[in-house]
């Protein structure tokens, strides 16, 4: 051991004393493994970063007085209502406060509660507010700005956020109490369908990091060949010399390690406030877990040893140069084919439980342990990459199958492909990466649009009918009226749909065995209760008994509170509150309920404004309408909000989906497109520095080629030819085994494949990756062509 290390110890001394030869070899090794680096590093603080996420929501969560999280039973000290609103494409969060005593308590990032009539901002919610692109939304919160929401009390630097000062706060207007900050709540456990999807994410985008960092560490491979017989020539034996080598790769490694976390500290602090796809994060939020860290560091430079020693086992290096002369063995096939077999193999091990087969739900049934919740995501894992990992090892094999059978064409042509059949080995370690993002990309592809539909709710609305909605959860007739007389007057709204509704019973006690019947009495104008029910006459002082259109116990239920001629409790018999009645007038007729808008139906009572006085509703009244819109109307829907938070701050507006999307999908979704854009921009930079140091390699060759009368477009087409050939083959070798992998995820589930043709787009994302890097490459080829190239040392 002694030994070894001291051999590394002087490849090190090599690689740091090599000249400016081994100082441009050994920091391009470094910037190659830096980039991978710093991805690692990022991936490593995904937990964290979750976790301070989560922990800033939490924390400036209210919770009530008799909230379990109120373990000192603090009494109520603030009085508080959500007032989120959107803005373009934005999303605005803000809360409304009002102190209840002296000391109150504060929400985290304030030093006081805003007086009424001011409010405290995030920063980029001042910045907005204060650009000529916030003019409408500065109409939608009038207030004075006096305070900057501190970092505490954001989630991350770009949060457009807002806490305002009110002095009509109350609980009968829509507002809660609270008695601190900083409640949980429910965690709601990830969708095992999501789990998989996860799981996957994080072979495919990790995978590419582990092929660059080996492909890096073999930077600069005949030069180092010939180094090495050199020293065999001075005496060293060939262990040592293999040993030296890995020494250099470990140099390069160490440099990388430092390279990568200067590009994760610079990268953090330039994306996170800026932030991707409304992404972003506090700096210091993404962290690295120490073990992981920890994992990366010690990991990466031994890779780079056991990469290195692997190579060269290959090699015969002799005292008078490095062996290469002889007919090159050909790659063997067996090795190759049982790596992808192996990861099918384990895929299938991890059937879905509820499948009436399966090894693992058989083994689970058997033991009666719940082995699938344990083993699954370890078979999933492992055979993805297996699959993964046996992709790269084919495209060696056959790269050099296909161009051993080509011959003719151009003098470029024949330049590329001879250069191939002579050392196919760096081309196929340069496309690795790319065969592995697009075969993993296809894969997620595949199985994300395979389970959308189960996170895609169709919400049944009619979006022709209305696009938005406005509601008050608290009782206000006059609320009610103010609503649709302003609605009526903004730019580009059309039509208005304004309603109130309660919950009612029948009063007087019930037998003890019964439930007491609850039904919903809905108020509005005529023109807004035939968008609600089947109604062929109305006017003012109508009432109406609703039932739906196809649930005949519904109705019946109804019909044991909805009486005609007889009263009901409109407190909807609330306990601590005395009953209040009101007669449903005789001549109320019976009607079919029709979906409003959104979908929904509403059955129950109907009744006009001149039927019941609205101050008689319950505290389970809420205040709503629904908009028709001009969209040809610029910013209509900005309007809308800012007539809404004209008309009351505590309105919320909404838009009407015909679609909604599972927040838990989204949000990976999200994640998903900014790491693979991250690992896209890791696999041209790194392709980049391949390319050069190959062309580097290469560049007496080159001058040797010009100086003989070969044109310098002839070479730099060779150098095409010589990017493009393996690309193609390694990127039809990817769709392949993509689609087989996707396939296969996607019956791990039981689901089935919805579109096989979703990988157009990914190969073409592929094949313009190479194209860029072969078209930033050309500057160094014009470079290296020269007639100094000639010169050695």
């Amino acid at each position: 051991m002694k030994r070894r290390l001291h051999d590394l110890g002087l490849g090190i001394r090599f690689a740091l004393g090599g000249g400016r030869e081994g100082w441009a070899r050994t920091l391009l090794t470094a910037v190659g493994v830096g980039l991978g680096v710093a991805l690692l590093l990022g991936a490593a603080s995904v937990p964290h970063l979750v976790d301070r996420r989560a922990d800033r929501i939490h924390d400036r969560q209210p919770f009530s007085a008799g909230s379990e999280k109120n373990t000192g039973q603090v009494r109520a000290s603030l009085l508080y209502a959500g007032a989120d609103t959107e803005y373009r494409d934005d999303t605005i969060g803000g809360k409304l406060l009002r102190a209840a005593n002296a000391d109150p308590v504060l929400p985290p990032g304030l030093t006081s509660i805003p007086a009424p009539g001011t409010m405290a901002v995030s920063p980029a919610l001042r910045e907005l507010l204060d650009s000529p692109e916030g003019q409408l939304l500065r109409q939608r919160l009038p207030y004075e700005i006096t305070a900057t929401i501190g970092d505490a009390g954001l989630v991350e630097p770009s949060e457009l956020y807002y806490y305002a000062g009110s002095s009509s706060l109350s609980p009968g207007s829509g507002a809660s109490s609270a008695a601190g900050f900083g409640n949980i709540g429910e965690v709601q456990p990830l969708d095992p369908m999501l789990v998989v999807l996860v799981i996957l994410i994080c072979v495919v985008l990790l995978m590419p990091v582990a092929i660059f960092i080996a492909t890096a560490v073999r930077f600069g491979g005949e030069r180092r060949d010939r180094r090495l017989a050199a020293l065999r020539l001075v005496g060293a034996d060939a262990r040592s010399t293999r040993w030296m080598a890995g020494g250099e790769a470990l140099a390069g490694a160490l440099l990388g390690l430092a390279v990568g976390t200067l590009l994760f500290l610079g990268g953090a602090q330039l994306i996170g406030p800026v932030g991707l796809w409304s992404f972003g994060f506090f700096p210091g939020d993404l962290r690295p877990l120490p073990w992981l860290a920890l994992l990366v560091a010690v990991a990466v430079p031994a890779l780079a040893v056991v990469v290195t020693l692997g190579a060269l086992r290959s090699v015969v290096i002799e005292p008078l140069g490095v062996v290469r002369g002889g007919r090159a063995r050909r790659r063997r096939l067996w090795w190759r084919i049982a790596l992808p077999a192996l990861g099918v193999a384990l895929l299938l091990l991890s059937q879905n439980p509820d499948a009436t087969s399966g090894p693992l739900s058989a083994m689970s049934s058997g033991l009666g342990l719940p082995l699938y919740e344990y083993l699954s995501p370890i078979c999933i894992a492992a055979g993805a990459s297996f699959v993964l990992v046996g992709l790269i090892a084919l495209l060696p094999w056959l790269v050099e199958a296909v161009v051993g059978r080509l011959h003719g064409g151009s003098p470029a042509w024949q330049l590329a492909v001879r250069r191939l059949q002579l050392s196919s080995g760096p081309a196929a370690r340069a496309v690795g990466g790319i065969t592995v993002a697009v075969a993993g990309s296809v894969a997620l592809q595949m199985y994300s649009v395979g389970i959308h539909d189960d996170f895609t709710k169709v919400t049944g609305a009619d979006a022709s009918r209305a696009q938005y909605t406005v509601q008050a959860e608290y009782p206000d007739a006059k609320l009610a009226e103010r609503m649709i007389g302003a609605f009526r007057e903004t730019p580009g709204v059309g039509k208005v749909i304004g309603t109130v509704t309660s919950y009612v019973t029948m009063p007087g006690p019930v037998a003890s065995e019964d439930v007491r019947p609850i039904t919903e009495l809905t108020l509005g104008d005529c023109a807004t209760l035939r968008e609600l029910a089947r109604i062929d006459s109305c006017k003012d002082g109508d009432t109406f008994v609703v039932h739906p259109s196809d649930d005949r116990d519904q109705a019946a239920w109804v019909d044991r509170t909805a009486r005609p001629g007889e009263a009901i409790d409109t407190t909807a018999g609330e306990p601590g509150v005395p009953p209040t009645l009101w007669t449903l007038p005789a001549s109320a007729r019976t009607v079919t309920a029709r979906p409003d808008p959104t979908g929904a139906e509403h059955d129950g009572i109907f009744a006009t404004p001149g039927a019941i006085d609205a101050s008689l509703l319950g505290s389970t009244a809420r205040t709503s309408a629904m908009l028709t819109v001009d969209q040809r109307v610029p910013d209509a829907a900005e309007h809308i909000r800012n007539t809404a938070a004209r008309v009351s701050p505590l309105l919320g507006v909404r838009t009407v989906r015909t679609l909604e999307r599972d927040q838990q999908y989204a949000g990976i979704q999200t994640g998903l497109q900014a790491a693979g854009l991250a690992t896209l921009g890791l696999i041209a930079a790194s392709m980049l520095v391949s390319q050069l140091e190959q062309l580097r390699e290469r560049r007496r060759l080159l001058a040797a080629l010009l100086a003989f009368g070969t044109r310098r477009a002839t070479l730099a087409g060779s150098v095409l030819w010589q990017t493009a050939v393996p690309v193609v083959l390694g990127i039809g070798l990817a769709v392949a085994g993509g689609l087989a992998l996707g396939a296969l995820m996607l019956r791990i589930i039981g689901k089935t494949v919805t579109d096989w043709w979703l990988f157009l787009p990914l190969a073409g994302a592929g094949a313009a990756v190479i194209l860029a890097v072969t078209l930033l490459s050309l500057p160094a080829l014009w470079r290296l062509m020269r007639p100094d190239g000639l010169h050695t040392e």
